[in-house]
């Protein structure tokens, strides 16, 4: 069996596992032998995905050059709006204050889902350690500042943590990842809306924070600081082999990052792609991971190259079909065949 039948054999498999169309139609729908280059930029959580994405779509689309540059969900959106990329990657909804820079309107189109987890760093700790909601808050609100704190070690009975500070790792550039996590803090910790503390791409961490660029360089920061905790996507501390902590979640039970639990996370349904986001901020379903996030693909409505407008929407309609089925090898979580369907239809309500 030859590799690029092996791809579409995959394809159609996930494709009926998931209750989506099998035809491959859209593979084929961009004809042309006219070179095409796009550009796109933004999060990092989605970074790996993209790549394997980018690299299967140009296989059969050798025309196709993509590139895309993983500066931050921040960064990603600055650039989508002064028009210097074709696309941008955010794991965040776009704000309507942003989509309204954008002249002739943005199609904002779920990508894929993962988990944001928490990777630890502790001599003398090899296996998993529990935390409860509120505690693992107040770590990073810079409350509990000791791993031997007492509210730590009740929570883990017959673990030895160290008498050592404990050393937070944060993003240091404009984050979706962060805004995922500080958005499901202020929406499951009373204390952390009471601290002001608040949520967005960009928050002001305590001073003793350390801070590191993506998430590949916080999963680095943490892998050689010893006593250290962070928040990173699930596939960046899977690659280093980081530890990852059980969370409480809205349940009141411990859950381990898994795709499992990750799916029952995102199980809620929803009418309209913009309301996504709001339906995982804390998810109430027990087994459900309690930290999770959409990740998200900006167009223009509207491109000034035809050929630019039919390869960008080519590409993200393929990314919504084969693409899904290259996520779980990379940690991520494929979409539903109901949240692809809300993709396409805002795929195909953009303009060309």
């Amino acid at each position: 069996m030859t590799a690029e039948l092996v791809v579409r054999v995959t394809a159609v498999l996930f494709a009926l596992a998931t209750g989506l169309s099998t035809e491959v139609g859209w593979s084929q729908s961009l004809a042309t032998t006219t070179p095409v280059s796009l550009r796109g930029a933004g999060a990092t959580l989605p970074a790996p995905l993209y790549k394997k994405w980018i690299a299967v779509y140009r296989a059969s689309h050798p025309n196709v050059a993509i590139a895309y540059d993983a500066v931050g969900s921040g960064e990603g959106i600055k650039r989508f709006l002064a028009e210097a990329v074709d696309f941008a990657g955010s794991d965040e909804f776009l704000s309507a204050e942003d989509a309204s820079k954008v002249e002739d309107g943005v199609a904002t189109v779920p990508s894929t889902a993962g988990m944001v987890v928490l990777a630890y760093n502790i001599p003398g700790v090899t296996g998993e350690i529990r935390l409860p909601h509120d505690v693992y808050a107040e770590i990073f609100a810079g409350v509990i500042t000791r791993w031997n704190d007492p509210r730590i070690t009740s929570a883990n009975p017959g673990v030895r943590f160290p008498a050592r500070d404990i050393a937070v790792v944060a993003r240091l550039d404009s984050s979706g990842t962060t805004a995922a996590f500080t958005r499901h803090l202020a929406a499951a910790s009373p204390a952390w809306r009471a601290r002001g503390l608040g949520s967005g791409k960009i928050i002001a961490w305590p001073a003793a924070t350390m801070l590191a660029a993506g998430n590949e360089g916080v999963a680095a920061r943490i892998k050689i600081s010893e006593a250290s905790i962070g928040y990173v996507e699930y596939g960046f501390a899977k690659r280093l082999g980081l530890p990852m902590a059980v969370l409480q979640n809205k349940a009141g039970e411990f859950v381990a990052p898994s795709d499992a639990a990750a799916r029952l996370a995102l199980s809620a349904r929803v009418a309209k792609a913009n309301d996504l986001e709001r339906s995982i901020v804390d998810p109430p379903a027990s087994g459900a991971y309690p930290i999770v996030s959409y990740s998200w693909l900006f167009l223009y409505r509207h491109y000034r190259d035809r050929m630019k407008a039919d390869a960008v929407r080519d590409f993200v309609e393929w990314g919504l079909a084969e693409g899904q089925s290259y996520g779980p090898e990379l940690g991520y979580i494929p979409l539903s065949a109901d949240i692809i369907s809300l993709g396409r239809e805002v795929l195909g309500s953009a303009a060309n």
